[in-house]
């Protein structure tokens, strides 16, 4: 009789448990919307200056896009302010990356195999202050209002990078059952200045416990974080 009950009252559970998900998507798909909506016309005029100082600091667009992988590994096009010249190879970056992979530090990289290269040849110098207040990935909000991202999640990825952490990293993949985001766990505690194992394992830890309330946390959290340098 006692395992009768149990059964009957699963579907129940399984039940209180989807229509708390499906809400969850629903509050937060809502959320994407309204902010980066109200971000894009509030911040209209600085982006457009954005452009402006980034296609006279040197010759090429002022948009730099980028093929990324988004919710359940479907490529999307990424939108970014340029931060380097443009014509040069990524293969700097590949390196960087390969060698973190395969156990190495990675070419150039400090201690403790951080998760982005420093020190980056090919990044200009308005470029470099971009990339240090994170304003570089204000077109990003038009990814989020387009569904292809939302304002909170994991960072989304390069299809070759998507290759290489599976062998060593199996929580790697779990990254991929939610959107990426603008921000997240990791951006919010010490970004560049993580390693890749803390990487992978915030990324992992926000698909575990994702919820409105953590997305509203994160949020606040990403301004003193810009300002303090933590997602540089």
């Amino acid at each position: 009789m006692t395992g009768l009950s149990e059964s009957r009252r699963l579907p129940h559970r399984l039940h209180q448990w989807s229509t708390h998900r499906v809400g969850y998507e629903a509050a937060k798909r809502a959320l994407d919307i309204i902010v980066s909506l109200a971000a894009i016309v509030i911040l209209a005029p600085l982006l457009a200056a954005l452009c402006l100082l980034v296609r006279c600091s040197s010759p090429g667009p002022a948009l730099f896009r980028q093929q990324r992988l988004g919710r359940d590994g479907r490529p999307f096009t990424m939108l970014k302010l340029r931060t380097m010249r443009s014509g040069t190879s990524d293969e700097i970056h590949r390196e960087y990356v390969t060698s973190l992979a395969t156990g190495g530090q990675g070419a150039g990289s400090k201690p403790h195999g951080l998760a982005k290269l420093q020190a980056d040849p090919r990044v200009t110098p308005p470029g470099a202050l971009l990339r240090r207040t994170s304003l570089d990935e204000l077109p990003q909000l038009f990814n989020v209002l387009t569904g292809k991202m939302s304002l909170v999640g994991p960072r989304p990825v390069l299809p070759w990078e998507a290759e290489l952490w599976p062998r060593t990293h199996p929580a790697y993949s779990h990254r991929f059952a939610v959107k990426p985001g603008m921000t997240g766990l990791w951006q919010v505690s010490g970004r560049g200045r993580l390693g890749v194992d803390e990487w992978i394992e915030l990324d992992a830890e926000y698909v575990r416990r994702r919820s409105f309330g953590l997305d509203l946390l994160i949020l606040i959290r990403t301004g003193p974080a810009l300002f303090s340098g933590g997602t540089a």
